[in-house]
Formats: C-alpha cells, sequence, structure tokens
C-alpha cells in the first residue's frame, strides 16, 4: 500500500515557535526540522529607532519548521500550525505544502512512498 505524503514548511515568528512547538507535540506530531531563517513578505521589513536613529530592517528573523506527513492529518497539521501562530498581525508567517515521492530511514533502509 502505497502513503501519499506531504511536506509542510511553516514560516512563523520566532516568538511563536515555542507554542507552534508544544501544540504539535500535544497533538502528537513530534518529528520536525527547524531552521532559524529571514525573509520578508507583504510587510517588506520594519523601521527601528537605534540610538536616535531611524533604522530600516529588511530581512526579518523567522524560524522555519519543515515536517513530512501523511495526507490524512494534512488538514489537522495546517489547523494546529495556524491556531497556535496567529497574532493576527502582518508577519504571521505562511504555509507551504508540498508532495513528497518517497521517504528512506536510513538506519534500516525502510521506504515508503
Amino acid at each position: 500500500m502505497v502513503m501519499a505524503m506531504k511536506m509542510v514548511k511553516a514560516i512563523i515568528k520566532p516568538e511563536r515557535f515555542e507554542f507552534v512547538k508544544k501544540a504539535l507535540e500535544d497533538k502528537g506530531y513530534i518529528g520536525m526540522t527547524i531552521f532559524e531563517v529571514k525573509g520578508r513578505g507583504e510587510q517588506k521589513g520594519i523601521v527601528l529607532q537605534y540610538r536616535g536613529k531611524l533604522m530600516s530592517v529588511d530581512m526579518l528573523p523567522k524560524v522555519q519548521i519543515e515536517i513530512v506527513i501523511r495526507d490524512e492529518n494534512l488538514d489537522d497539521l495546517i489547523a494546529t500550525i495556524t491556531g497556535a501562530a496567529r497574532t493576527g498581525k502582518i508577519g504571521d508567517g505562511k504555509i507551504f505544502v508540498m508532495p513528497v515521492e518517497k521517504t528512506i530511514r536510513i538506519r534500516t533502509g525502510e521506504m515508503e512512498g
């Protein structure tokens, strides 16, 4: 039986990461890969005041979470991430979903897909 799988990439605010991680763990989604990244979206950066001068910060720190999941769990995973990451402000992040053809466990050679 072939399992259909997806790779979910969620890019979120760093201050929301612990909330997202806890929500995912509470639902049983334990395995994930985390990257500290920089980026910008519609907000095109922010303006900060530093030592009395205004500075434009073009690329903002973000956290990227990658999870490979079976198709039947996709909607629940997305709802869990959005529920924990959402602040209602610009820059909350974005989720990308991509197909995964195959996974191979290196230790055992076990394949899915």
